[in-house]
């Protein structure tokens, strides 16, 4: 099932996924008519990435992201029907608007996430709406003292203006500029800004679904429930869609005691993962990820492969759990499943990301890093995004390819993911409430 093989059959592909196939294409119709139930009563999140993980006997949602960040990572086709399902989801959301706001995340030195908010800056006049870009600027106030904007270069060498927000929320406030909505692509890891709560203007996705407040843990309880609905549907042990995990709270990595509790919880879990792996008679030894609860970029992430490593972590190790983005100090970690990458592509080990708007497929890319194995998280430095189109007809030769019948299946799982991700967005404006 290797990327590389260019299939659009199940050939090659493994028994277990092969099975899986087969009750999908002979259940879809009560599959759809399961996902619609959901997503017809919900506001569904303005858009998300989904990465997931296959290793031949089993594939899983690892992550889901509520503020994507790789748009530019997407085909040609994939752009267009962004602007198609991004004019929807905007119209449902401000009925006859026009002005549109983009609140940006503040690495402006990052050229390749420049690329990102110019193209989706790009997708969103496309769709028919006037738009701007602008970010906090905390970390650069005496920017927002002298001027309004800063045209940068993005990694392709295009240019994207970047506003200040405090002056473009001042010009709001005066009667001068008018906007009737904002598009948040800051994940808000070091909470709301004052200066955004009393923006008055719509905000999606919601402020409250930051990093700030959300957890993976909590994301993946809710996938949990529904992938047990899904796997019901198809009679078929809903771990094989899923990963098992724990959380380990208030740990300071860099204490004995507590790597010592987190090490006991590991082995727990390594347990449970041995007991699936000898029901589905699968020869390869476990493995779990430490990741950071509420985190992003890949940051705060290490494989285990054994819950004894934990109580061994060097310093370096350390050093690489104990902060995440914004050097906020990691103090809650997801304790995940590893599912070992079946995928290489250019002979590297690779992941799949899938791209959604309003739970609507429009692309993807795989992750790949030629310094990684199949058991190690690829979202690291010297990671490489590949564009990806599945083998429908209508996307043509446009990147590297998938099977067709297994894409189908990622497609079901990342649209259960944002399902899940709406009921914790519910769950956390009832907490803020």
């Amino acid at each position: 099932m290797s990327a590389k093989n260019n299939k659009s059959d199940t050939a090659g592909i493994s028994q277990a996924t092969g099975l899986v196939i087969e009750r999908v294409r002979a259940r879809q119709e009560a599959i759809h008519r399961w996902l619609e139930s959901y997503e017809k009563s919900l506001t569904l999140p303005l858009y998300t990435s989904v990465d997931m993980r296959d290793s031949g006997f089993k594939m899983a949602v690892v992550d889901t992201n509520l503020f994507p960040a790789g748009f530019n990572n997407l085909c040609e086709h994939g752009l267009a029907d962004s602007v198609k399902f991004m004019r929807e989801a905007i119209l449902k959301r401000t009925p006859g608007g026009k002005d549109i706001l983009i609140i940006a995340e503040e690495h402006t030195r990052n050229t390749w996430y420049l690329e990102n908010v110019r193209i989706l800056e790009k997708i969103i006049s496309e769709a028919g709406f006037n738009v701007k870009i602008a970010t906090f600027l905390t970390d650069q106030p005496s920017f927002c003292e002298s001027d309004a904007c800063v045209d940068l270069k993005t990694a392709t060498g295009q240019t994207v203006r970047i506003y200040c927000f405090k002056k473009i929320l001042a010009a709001y406030k005066e009667g001068k500029e008018h906007y009737d909505m904002i598009i948040m692509n800051n994940d808000l890891t070091t909470g709301i800004p004052e200066i955004l709560h009393n923006a008055g203007i719509p905000i999606y996705p919601s402020m409250q679904a930051g990093w700030h407040a959300r957890l993976k843990s909590h994301h993946f309880s809710h996938t949990a429930n529904l992938i047990g609905e899904f796997a019901g549907l198809l009679e078929l042990d809903p771990w094989l869609f899923s990963c098992l995990f724990d959380a380990a709270d208030e740990v300071n990595i860099n204490e004995e005691k507590d790597r010592a509790r987190m090490a006991d919880q590991a082995s727990t879990l390594f347990k449970k993962i041995a007991d699936k792996y000898r029901e589905h008679r699968i020869p390869e030894k476990p493995y779990i990820l430490i990741k950071a609860d509420a985190g992003t970029y890949g940051m705060g992430v290490m494989p285990v492969e054994d819950p004894a490593d934990i109580l061994r972590l060097n310093r370096k190790d350390r050093n690489k759990l104990y902060k995440g983005k914004s050097a906020q100090v990691i103090r809650r970690y997801l304790l995940q499943e590893g599912v070992p990458t079946i995928y290489d592509t250019g002979h590297e080990a690779s992941e799949v990301c899938v791209y959604q708007v309003e739970n609507n497929f429009v692309g993807g890319f795989y992750r790949s890093h030629a310094e990684k194995g199949r058991r190690d998280n690829l979202n690291a430095p010297g990671m490489v995004l590949k564009k990806m189109c599945s083998h429908l007809k209508k996307y043509g030769d446009c990147g590297a390819h998938h099977d067709i019948s297994v894409f189908d299946v990622y497609r079901l799982l990342a649209r259960i993911a944002a399902i899940a991700a709406r009921r914790e967005i519910v769950q956390l404006e009832a907490n803020k409430k």
